[in-house]
């Protein structure tokens, strides 16, 4: 039984600035600590960027062209190196602290 999974999120963008921040946020206050933050960006003209580069914790950023959410969705998973791969689109937040936890809980438990 593995009590310390990595997980992955991968998070798909493009001109998110309004509600990206509280996204990264709610990934940065979580209480488990190996996870790897993946933004895939569809080549936003807005702050998006700037905003992402402002966290540490962010493993990698791409910002490239891509066909659509799904296309987005695949490039993230190309680049997890996670054992557990989750998606929290750029609108959404965890709003518990022990998210990421719990999940991992799950797993054990599973």
């Amino acid at each position: 039984m593995k009590n310390n999974f990595k997980i992955s999120i991968i998070t798909v963008t493009k001109n998110s600035e309004n509600f990206l921040e509280e996204n990264i946020k709610s990934l940065s206050n979580q209480t488990h600590k190996n996870f790897e933050h993946i933004i895939i960006d569809g080549k936003s003209t807005d702050n998006t960027l700037e905003i992402c580069s402002s966290f540490s914790h962010i493993k990698k950023i791409i910002s490239e062209k891509d066909n659509g959410v799904y296309d987005a969705f695949n490039k993230g998973i190309a680049c997890a190196e996670g054992d557990i791969i989750g998606f929290l689109n750029s609108d959404d937040v965890y709003h518990n602290s022990k998210s990421l936890d719990l999940i991992v809980q799950n797993f054990n438990d599973n």
